[in-house]
């Protein structure tokens, strides 16, 4: 029997979630990757679930034979628009991505997951509050809440809640043309935020030495913050 420690990564065929699943197989987990394109990983540890979060009802079926020791969800999309010209369809569907699926995914692993498991949520720098990004930001600031609820539900159990927060990173989302309008800022540091860097602060969550800490929001932003 496997007595890897097995992770649920959403959002594994690109950007952050890539690099988290990246990271992690070379802490010696076992990880699944969730998404609807094909993300392939030479690692005999890693295995591929083909799945569109966007069927939110599909969800619940698709993840019924899974207990795993931790959840990752860092499937994202951004879709900006200022004020007076917001597109509803845009705030619904990152509504459905980033808050209802993360309800779903929790709700779905939470009461198999092991005493001492982990949930992680990725969430954004601008949850306080984005010119341009209202939509988004609202949808991130919500992950904070369900992870702090659910940071005290789970307690008793020894599982920890917690939110990994970057500023704009080096993904493909961050070179997206819809967002020409809404430049994403250079933090004082110098460069943009790296996947890499994000995987780590994840991986340090998971780990057994991050025990204590949950319901808390960790920001990655260089500076940007200050």
């Amino acid at each position: 029997m496997d007595q890897r420690p097995h992770a649920l990564v959403t959002g594994a065929s690109s950007g952050i979630g890539a690099a988290i699943v990246e990271q992690l197989l070379r802490d010696g987990w076992r990880v699944t990757g969730i998404s609807r394109r094909l993300a392939t990983f030479d690692h005999p540890a890693f295995d591929h679930l083909p799945l569109d979060l966007d069927d939110v009802d599909s969800i619940a079926d698709a993840l019924a034979g899974f207990t795993p020791t931790a959840l990752v969800h860092a499937a994202g999309l951004l879709k900006v628009g200022a004020l007076g010209s917001l597109d509803h369809d845009d705030g619904a569907a990152m509504w459905r991505l980033h808050v209802d699926v993360a309800g779903r995914l929790a709700n779905a692993l939470a009461p198999r997951l092991p005493n001492g498991g982990r949930i992680v949520f990725i969430g954004s720098r601008t949850a306080s509050g984005a010119a341009g990004r209202g939509q988004y930001a609202a949808t991130k600031a919500a992950l904070v809440a369900l992870a702090r609820s659910w940071a005290l539900e789970l307690a008793p159990r020894s599982i920890t809640v917690n939110v990994v927060a970057p500023a704009a990173t080096e993904t493909p989302m961050l070179k997206d043309p819809s967002r020409a309008n809404v430049t994403p800022k250079l933090p004082p540091i110098g460069r943009f935020i790296r996947p890499e860097e994000v995987a780590a602060a994840v991986a340090f969550l998971l780990s057994t030495e991050a025990a204590a800490i949950t319901g808390q929001q960790l920001v990655i932003c260089g500076g940007s913050s200050l």
